[in-house]
């Protein structure tokens, strides 16, 4: 059942259908198709995480943090690929396929198996959801979870377990770490339904802990946070308004309230470990961040995708007449100070799953690219978008470049340095699209120096890829 106490059924939710649609078959595939000419200089593998239930929900089901998760990987080197995909198996998932269905509900439905179904050490768990993100850093590469424990993975995609960091981390993180260029560090966040509600840590290039979980003074309730920033000095965490409500949804309410005369709340968090600075505001919601770095005079300048407030599996509500929270590609300036924030809007287009070049995380930037609405493709989805968007930064302002896709449904772009350079135009952009004339999946790659001119090559990838969600770039090097 659902919330509301009517009957839940998967063929009416629109993410569990379509281009959005679960695929079960884990393949294996060498000398893929291509279309056009892979460049030389892309050696490595791409690889992308994304909710793909391994079979038919139960109870509930919200996009996109519902799912278990499934890499797809596409490994590129002397202008040929191979393909792979692989479920990244957790416990919860291995007894779920001994069953043969399902045994977890969604979120919102809180439906938990019995002893009986899945033995004592799993019985009335919540199922782990490795299925937003996979990373690399220190040798490790990890399938992350919204807020949880995140799974190892081998080169080739098999699940090693679950990953706590050589028990340091027992909690886990978020799905969305930041790894420093410079330094090597890997910051991280954790967010939790009882006290502390909200800790950060610090992992060394080494893979070693060197800051275990240290709770955020002034994190006083528990909210969600889906990504975050980091600067020289800071991590930057946004705490909307998105308060999690167990009691509510044991009573068949929601689990996740978005209330917004609570404000968001940014906070600075000092690398060195001194005290939090907050910053409040009006309630607006981000799902990404795109960059941040500090200013000489110390303040902090944030850039990331705004909306008027959270929602899950369906379109956002426009804000109400006067509101402050747009919507769009936006860059706040957080004074820690005088706690206080300016928010801008760069640009109104509709974007989402914004990525630049990685080695300038943290740093003054120039480039960032998107997924976008071309506003041309009627009936896309939440999470659904027809374009990639281009944006060149240059003193506070943003000069918009778009490719419309066409037929194409695209996800994340990542950009591919070539190797031995710094400017963050030589390199290609990597995505996945999928056809919605046919459901035929591609690997599309963009030149990096002009990408509004649409892709050098297609990689005709041999199953369709579910639409969402995060993906990295591994060159052989690594």
């Amino acid at each position: 059942m659902t919330s509301q106490g009517t009957p839940f059924d998967p063929a009416r939710v629109p993410h569990l259908n379509g281009r959005f649609a679960p695929v079960t078959e884990e393949v294996d595939e060498t000398e893929l198709r291509v279309t056009g000419t892979l460049p030389d200089s892309l050696d490595g593998v791409y690889l992308r995480n994304g909710p793909n239930p391994r079979f038919t929900p139960v109870g509930s089901y919200l996009y996109p943090i519902d799912g278990d998760g499934m890499i797809h990987g596409v490994w590129l080197s002397q202008g040929r690929a191979r393909y792979r995909n692989r479920f990244v198996r957790t416990p919860a998932m291995r007894a779920e396929e001994r069953a043969g269905h399902a045994l977890w509900g969604g979120l919102q439905s809180l439906i938990t198996p019995g002893a009986d179904q899945v033995g004592e050490a799993l019985a009335g768990s919540f199922k782990p959801l490795p299925d937003i993100n996979v990373v690399h850093h220190a040798g490790r590469l990890l399938a992350l979870a919204e807020s949880d424990c995140p799974y190892r993975m081998s080169p080739e995609l098999d699940t090693l377990g679950e990953e706590t960091f050589d028990g340091h981390l027992p909690a886990g993180i978020t799905a969305h770490p930041k790894t420093d260029p410079a330094t090597g560090e890997l910051a991280v966040f954790c967010y939790a339904l009882e006290p502390p509600y909200l800790t950060w840590s610090v992992i060394g290039p080494d893979g070693a802990v060197r800051r275990g979980p240290t709770p955020v003074d002034g994190a006083v309730e528990p909210r969600m946070i889906h990504d975050m920033a980091l600067t020289d000095r800071y991590l930057v965490l946004v705490c909307a308004p998105a308060l999690f409500d167990l009691d509510a949804a044991m009573k068949g309410g929601s689990f996740l309230a978005w209330r917004p005369d609570r404000g968001t709340r940014i906070a600075l968090i000092p690398r060195d470990g001194g005290p939090v600075r907050w910053a409040d505001d009006e309630a607006f919601w981000l799902w990404h961040t795109v960059n941040a770095y500090d200013t000489p005079d110390g303040r902090v300048v944030l850039d990331y995708v705004q909306w008027p407030a959270l929602s899950l599996g369906r379109s956002p509500e426009p804000a109400p007449a006067g509101h402050g929270a747009h919507s769009g590609l936006t860059r706040a300036l957080v004074d820690p100070a005088t706690g206080t924030v300016r928010r801008t809007q760069l640009d109104d287009t509709r974007v989402e799953l914004p990525r630049i070049d990685d080695r300038g995380t943290g740093r003054p930037y120039h480039r960032l690219a998107t997924a976008a609405g071309s506003g041309r493709t009627p009936g896309l989805l939440t999470g659904e978008y027809d374009a990639l968007c281009w944006y060149d930064i240059e003193d506070g302002h943003a000069a918009a470049r778009l490719w419309p896709a066409g037929d194409l449904s695209v996800g994340e772009p990542v950009f591919a340095p070539t190797p031995g350079t710094h400017d963050a135009t030589d390199g290609h952009w990597l995505t996945f699209a999928t056809d919605r004339t046919d459901d035929t999946s591609w690997l599309l790659v963009l030149p990096g120096d002009d990408p509004a001119q649409g892709p050098v090559a297609r990689v005709r990838i041999p199953v369709r890829v579910p639409l969402g969600l995060h993906g990295t770039w591994l060159p052989t090097e690594e």
